[in-house]
């Protein structure tokens, strides 16, 4: 029991150094606290009192989480070491690669969220269904989320085929549909506190962002390569290679960082929670 508590205040300072990175614009350190974050959590879910079905399911769903951010972090160093631009060609081929990299990079977010959540669902899925409002809550916040997200979604700027969008995010689209799942039912088998439904709101909010990103970048590299609207103008593309001004806080990198390992610390703990208190009545 100590050490499951030990790993939990390893991953809660841990978290706080992620979002600190995030916040400074160092993104490496800050995927990197971010892996030491999940897997002190996942081994907190192993470690924990309860049934295996609930412990087993938070680890799995945190250590996929893990493995997701620690994937994303080796990507992110080997863009950096790439060769610098060299022309209007090289330009143009580099910023075609980026937009593939994102694209791969954000579906890959969107597989690990969606079997992540998938895996946790298992976890909540152990404590006993209770009546209440809460489920009313969260079922209520689980249809909202699935309309923020196709409203997200269709308002894209830029003028990409919709259909054609749908198709491109259905990865983001299956996860924000599972993560508002697991939301819905978070309720009624929440933990006395709450922390349960709260931290799947937060991945629910997590899932809609990811879906959000997701059809942006297609809109653009869409945008980019539709000959037709002749998007790629001569006799050059200016690409944007300046670092963030020194000093300079990325406010909004340290806010979706904050809210991801928040939402996963919440849902494990809670879950963790919930089955405890059910067996202790």
């Amino acid at each position: 029991m100590r050490l499951s508590s030990g790993l939990r205040v390893a991953a809660v300072v841990a978290g706080l150094l992620s979002v600190g990175a995030a916040l400074l614009a160092m993104r490496e350190a800050s995927l990197l606290w971010a892996v030491v974050t999940l897997a002190a959590l996942c081994g907190h879910a192993l470690t924990a009192s309860g049934t295996r079905r609930a412990r087993w399911g938070a680890a799995a769903g945190a250590g996929l989480f893990a493995l997701v951010a620690a994937a994303n972090l080796h990507r992110r160093r080997e863009q950096d070491e790439g060769e610098p631009l060299r022309g209007q060609a090289e330009a143009r081929a580099y910023l075609l690669e980026s937009w593939q990299d994102g694209l791969d990079r954000q579906r890959l977010t969107a597989w690990g969220l969606a079997l992540g959540v998938l895996l946790l669902g298992v976890a909540v899925s152990a404590a006993p269904a209770r009546g209440g409002r809460r489920g009313v809550v969260t079922t209520v916040l689980a249809v909202v989320v699935l309309v923020w997200c196709v409203v997200s979604v269709a308002l894209t700027p830029g003028e990409p085929p919709l259909p054609d969008l749908f198709v491109a995010v259905w990865p983001a689209l299956l996860a924000v549909l599972v993560t508002a799942g697991v939301l819905a039912s978070s309720g009624r088998r929440s933990d006395r506190r709450g922390l349960l439904p709260a931290g799947m709101a937060l991945l629910s909010v997590v899932a809609v962002w990811t879906c959000a990103d997701l059809a942006s970048t297609w809109a653009s590299w869409w945008t980019f390569v539709e000959p037709a609207k002749g998007a790629f103008l001569q006799p050059g593309v200016m690409v944007s290679v300046d670092a963030p001004a020194a000093g300079a806080l990325e406010v909004s990198s340290a806010v979706e960082m904050a809210v991801a390992l928040g939402g996963v610390g919440l849902a494990v703990v809670g879950a963790l929670r919930a089955r405890r208190e059910a067996e202790d009545r």
